[in-house]
């Protein structure tokens, strides 16, 4: 890439902040400061020094405290650095402070321009682009109400939205998306994978590593405002790991909690809401027409325990002969990463073929030892044909699950699961 590739430009950047002990001491600093000092000096930064080019995602890691918001403030330049330069070449919109920038007192509409404004939009421009950022901001009427009124979830929905649709040449995110509830992350993460598509840049610090690892073409780690280390994701991260496991000293829990196993109920109850964020699609020769997850009483949740078992139930109802039906499930994060699941096929279940009218259930009955997190959960049914994988029907993202494990361990998984096959009728 030649230099014109470069969008940001940090040239040995250093921050300073004085720090008073007393209220008092800030009035004597400005009087006496010529010849006594009044205060400490801290550096929250101490030569930063690196570019980003055009259709990069750089990401920035490290501990509470390390300088990381700090240099983001000095890249909008919302701070000013004590010493060094930044350039700047391009729009830049950042996700800082949740609701920075946004007037309490206006309404989410009145923000929308405000904000589109001051990042440079005209009116029109932000006419033109002010549909897709309601919707995907999904706060309903909320957007004609006082920003003051909103949730903490509203309020990144809608700044959010807003950076991300005004045509931005640097995209900056500081950890806002851990706000937002699971399926608005989905979303967020796909808008970020189309803004690197179309060649924009993002500056991403996050705490979610496997993000990082996953969107990131560089990263840099920040320690006591210093950068320390900088290069593939996958390596800054594995290091950031190393550095933090010196100084904690984790509590393993060597016990197995697994419950015994449990009658849970089989007959058709209730099924817990698809979401309306849902992705789906298929040939609907095959459909599925509700879904239910039960604990060890028979009850619906979506609140799992990782040493409990559960009993997910998925009802269909084929609409044509399906001779060799697969129903499957898959868990995922938000970043769109695969975590675990399986299907029929896989657990040798055997399904004769399904007769159009006929209903049909599948129970997969498992122990979701996942590491404490909020998840998303994707349904499939589908059929070998023809030498070839037939859709019938998939659902992606049809609930959000929240699952706590007690119990530690290494990597994001390990599921044990048993699975069953009735006809209903």
């Amino acid at each position: 890439m030649s230099s014109d590739d470069v969008v940001l430009r940090i040239r040995h950047v250093s921050k300073r902040f004085e720090i008073y002990d007393k209220p008092r001491h800030r009035l004597q600093q400005m009087l006496f400061g010529r010849w006594r000092t009044y205060f400490r000096e801290f550096w929250a930064l101490r030569d930063i020094d690196f570019e980003v080019r055009k259709g990069e995602c750089v990401g920035i890691i490290g501990r509470n405290g390390a300088g990381k918001s700090t240099l983001l403030q000095i890249v909008t330049g919302t701070l000013q650095p004590t010493e060094g330069t930044v350039e700047r070449h391009g729009r830049i919109a950042a996700l800082l402070e949740l609701g920075s920038g946004f007037n309490p007192e206006f309404t989410g509409r009145e923000n929308v321009y405000m904000n589109a404004a001051i990042l440079g939009l005209t009116k029109a421009e932000t006419d033109a682009k002010y549909d897709d950022i309601v919707a995907f901001a999904d706060i309903g009427e909320f957007i004609d109400q006082p920003v003051k009124t909103y949730s903490s979830g509203m309020m990144v929905r809608l700044a959010f939205a807003v950076n991300a649709f005004v045509d931005p040449d640097i995209l900056i995110v500081d950890e806002a998306l851990a706000v937002g509830d699971i399926g608005f992350q989905a979303k967020c993460y796909a808008r970020i994978r189309k803004l690197l598509e179309e060649n924009r840049t993002i500056l991403f610090v996050t705490h979610d590593m496997a993000s990082l690892v996953r969107y990131c073409s560089v990263a840099y780690l920040l320690e006591n405002g210093q950068c320390i280390a900088s290069g593939m994701p996958n390596d800054i991260v594995n290091d950031y790991k190393i550095r933090m496991a010196r100084d904690v000293s984790a509590v393993s829990l060597d016990r197995d909690d697994y419950a015994t196993q449990s009658s849970v109920q089989t007959i058709r109850k209730p099924g817990l809401d698809f979401s309306k964020d849902r992705l789906e699609y298929g040939d609907h020769k095959a459909e599925i027409k509700s879904f239910r997850i039960l604990d060890k009483d028979g009850n619906l949740t979506t609140e799992l325990i990782g040493s409990s078992e559960y009993s997910l139930q998925v009802d269909l109802i084929a609409h044509e002969r399906i001779v060799n039906p697969i129903v499957a499930f898959t868990i995922r994060d938000a970043g769109n990463v695969e975590l675990c699941g399986t299907n029929t096929g896989n657990e040798n279940v055997d399904i004769p073929p399904w007769e159009p009218g006929t209903e049909h259930q599948v129970e997969f009955r498992f122990k979701p030892a996942l590491q404490t997190k909020e998840y998303l959960l994707m349904l499939g049914c589908t059929e070998y044909m023809d030498g070839g994988l037939a859709v019938h029907h998939r659902l992606y993202d049809v609930c959000a699950l929240r699952v706590e494990n007690i119990k530690k361990f290494t990597g994001q998984f390990a599921i044990p699961v048993t699975t069953s096959y009735r006809k209903l009728k």
